[in-house]
């Protein structure tokens, strides 16, 4: 509306501002709206769900968003949209998505240019005229939906017209505070009875919305240091054990005639080859596992280059572990044979 217009014009021309529009949501508020998006109009199941914003015919240039095809909105495709009147909401005609939207309406590619519905029912069909390279949704937990929704966003020509609105500004390098300060300053100005909730940053958005998940990586990465060392503990009891009642038998190889490096590397060969099986078991079920989720809770499969990084680290983990207790066997003097005859 009038007003909307009139604040987004006056925060573009304040001190240290970029850029600016009016929005229903942005990344990472955990508040925003979704479309069940089909590829034909008489589909009765979605072919995916989709995070819905309303960036009229600056989002792309205010969130800095990589275009990587088509292109960003023409004027003549941008209208109002009125929350209060949702019956008498127009289908956009052009809409952008991201790269992952795009992916997952046309795995074979090519999705520029082709027509998608995003409302049940409706005849009017929606034409993808861009694609961008990420745009994350709203909600940091998917709801069922699975981790892949994280970067299915569609963006609509829509200028939002409604009091209870959220102005996106982008500053320009350098002057985060001096445009937080003015900004606020504009829009006070220009409506003194408003109730303004703000200023956020990205920054405290993204802190505040992943509190939760900080906090129970970090619990799991302590639980994992502990499962480690109680790993690392278990190794070196146990190679310890093995020496103790193969005294004898060292100091037999000593005396024929074995060095100190071959006593060692006969113990590392030995548990490489224990700790070998452990892991190459534990990856095996890891694997089965990861394809279980997978196909159950619709989450992306894991890298390899996990899998592989563990492998690596356990096995390294358990040489090192058993390092002390080769080299404690490999101090065994040959004496030890004769008195233990």
């Amino acid at each position: 509306g009038p007003q909307e217009q009139s604040d987004v014009a006056a925060l573009r021309s304040a001190q240290g501002v970029a850029d600016a529009y009016v929005t229903n949501s942005v990344p990472l508020t955990n508040s925003g709206g979704s479309v069940a998006m089909r590829l034909k109009a008489d589909q009765v199941r979605p072919t995916t769900m989709a995070a819905i914003y309303f960036a009229g015919g600056d989002g792309v240039r205010t969130l800095d968003l990589h275009l990587i095809a088509g292109r960003d909105f023409a004027p003549d495709e941008i209208g109002d949209f009125d929350p209060t009147r949702i019956s008498q909401v127009r289908v956009p005609g052009a809409i952008i998505v991201t790269q992952a939207l795009a992916d997952r309406l046309f795995p074979g590619g090519n999705a520029l240019g082709r027509a998608v519905f995003l409302f049940p029912g409706a005849a009017k069909s929606s034409r993808i005229v861009g694609i961008v390279h990420r745009l994350q949704v709203p909600w940091t937990s998917s709801s069922g939906w699975g981790s892949a929704f994280s970067e299915n966003s569609v963006l609509v020509p829509a200028r939002i017209v409604n009091n209870d609105v959220i102005y996106a500004v982008r500053a320009r390098p350098g002057q985060l505070a001096v445009a937080q300060r003015s900004a606020m300053q504009v829009l006070r100005s220009n409506d003194r009875m408003r109730i303004l909730d703000g200023p956020h940053t990205m920054t405290h958005a993204r802190r505040y919305a992943y509190r939760d998940e900080l906090g129970f990586s970090v619990f799991l990465a302590v639980v994992t240091w502990c499962l480690l060392g109680v790993t690392a503990a278990g190794i070196v009891g146990l190679t310890t054990y093995w020496v103790s009642r193969r005294k004898r038998q060292i100091g037999i190889r000593r005396a024929l005639g074995a060095t100190r490096g071959e006593i060692v590397w006969y113990f590392l060969g030995e548990n490489l080859l224990i700790a070998a099986a452990g892991v190459a078991a534990g990856a095996a079920l890891t694997m089965g596992l990861n394809l279980w989720i997978t196909s159950a809770f619709a989450m992306p499969r894991m890298p390899l280059w996990y899998l592989a990084a563990g492998i690596c680290s356990l096995v390294l983990l358990g040489q090192l572990a058993a390092l002390w207790p080769a080299w404690r066997a490999a101090s065994i003097p040959p004496a030890i044979a004769a008195r233990s005859a």
